[in-house]
């Protein structure tokens, strides 16, 4: 599956089945972490046959956890560049895990800190969690809502930007906020606003539609702001 597919199939999943994950695809996600935790200094962790973290827990809005077994913990220092660098590689495996036939779910705040199941680095904390299996089924796509809103333009706007807006469309972000916006510079650079939000999480939010857009567009056609 290409990273594209993968970005069209992922949809927030939930409920899990008892399924392990196989030896290799546990494999490949570990040297993907060592790779992102080496480049970006985060801390991210995954916890593998672990059931106490999401264990009973129940989102009004969106419905009960089950099954969930391995996650991510995302941790790092406070700070607005950590939280973006948590939603931009967080998500690199989010997609990776999706690619591998597996299904993933970004948590928030429900879910219970297993402090024997990880290790904090001195003045980290942990941002959020991803859920991580075989989920029971595929999740399903929110509505989504008129591109037009989510971007500014300064002249034409190339294919490689409406691709690149496309997939960001489709990163998953925080009860479906999308508080963001991509402006198109006249010297062909991007940049982004992020709005107000009551719900937080608008820079880990903002980390995951950079990915995302970054996917979509290629990164050879453009530069951030």
């Amino acid at each position: 599956m290409e990273l594209i597919e993968a970005i069209r199939c992922r949809h927030s999943v939930r409920r899990y089945t008892g399924r392990a994950i196989e030896t290799e695809k546990a494999a490949a996600l570990k040297e993907a972490i060592a790779r992102c935790n080496a480049e970006s200094g985060l801390n991210i962790q995954f916890v593998l046959d672990e059931p106490k973290a999401f264990n009973g827990l129940f989102i009004s809005t969106y419905g009960q956890f089950s099954g969930v077994r391995n996650y991510l913990v995302l941790a790092a220092p406070k700070g607005k560049d950590w939280e973006e660098k948590v939603g931009y590689y967080g998500e690199l495996l989010v997609l990776l895990a999706q690619t591998l036939g597996l299904n993933t779910c970004w948590v928030g705040l429900t879910y219970k800190k297993i402090p024997e199941a990880f290790s904090l680095r001195e003045g980290d904390i942990i941002h959020c969690e991803i859920a991580l299996g075989y989920g029971e089924n595929q999740g399903k796509q929110h509505p989504l809502k008129p591109a037009e809103k989510f971007y500014e333009a300064e002249g034409a706007v190339p294919e490689w930007f409406r691709a690149g807006l496309e997939a960001a469309l489709l990163a998953p972000t925080a009860v479906n906020q999308q508080k963001f916006k991509f402006i198109l510079q006249k010297d062909g650079k991007v940049a982004t606003k992020t709005f107000f939000s009551p719900w937080g999480y608008t820079r880990i939010d903002l980390g995951i539609v950079k990915y995302h857009f970054e996917t979509g567009a290629g990164t050879d056609h453009f530069e951030w702001a």
